[in-house]
């Protein structure tokens, strides 16, 4: 199981404020707590601070590559390029709880999101920043 500072990225605004406000007895309601106050800087900042989807397994945690492992290289050109569209639009990473679905349906997500307003994308990368953490907490992959 995942010490607590390995449930987000180390880089993260949001890592470095649960760090010094802790050790919490339950990391995940301390994080969605935290989540709301955070600046908009910090909210961009803690999404592009987790991998881009798809990203090449030599430049993931060890955490991040076991996460995506069951989505494979047959999308990396088109997840490039949706990667590439999504952050000019909303102007930071599209981070999403894959929960081991499989590659294609999260290119369909992908696309679906990007029709959403940047603020609802914003809650919504926060809230799958914080779901990866619970999940990494349970032990899963």
């Amino acid at each position: 199981m995942p010490e607590q500072g390995e449930l987000f990225e180390p880089s993260s605004p949001l890592a470095m404020l649960l760090a010094a406000t802790g050790p919490h007895d339950d990391p995940i309601a301390a994080a969605r707590g935290l989540v709301v106050g955070l600046s908009d800087d910090q909210k961009v900042a803690t999404l592009n601070a987790h991998p881009r989807i798809g990203e090449r397994p030599d430049r993931l945690s060890a955490l991040s590559r076991a996460e995506q492992a069951g989505l494979g290289a047959d999308l990396a050109a088109e997840f490039e390029a949706l990667n590439d569209e999504y952050e000019r639009r909303f102007g930071f990473r599209f981070v999403v709880f894959v929960n081991r679905r499989p590659r294609a349906r999260i290119a369909v997500e992908m696309r679906e999101r990007m029709k959403r307003s940047r603020d609802q994308e914003l809650e919504e990368g926060l809230k799958a920043v914080v779901d990866i953490a619970e999940d990494r907490l349970r032990g899963a992959p």
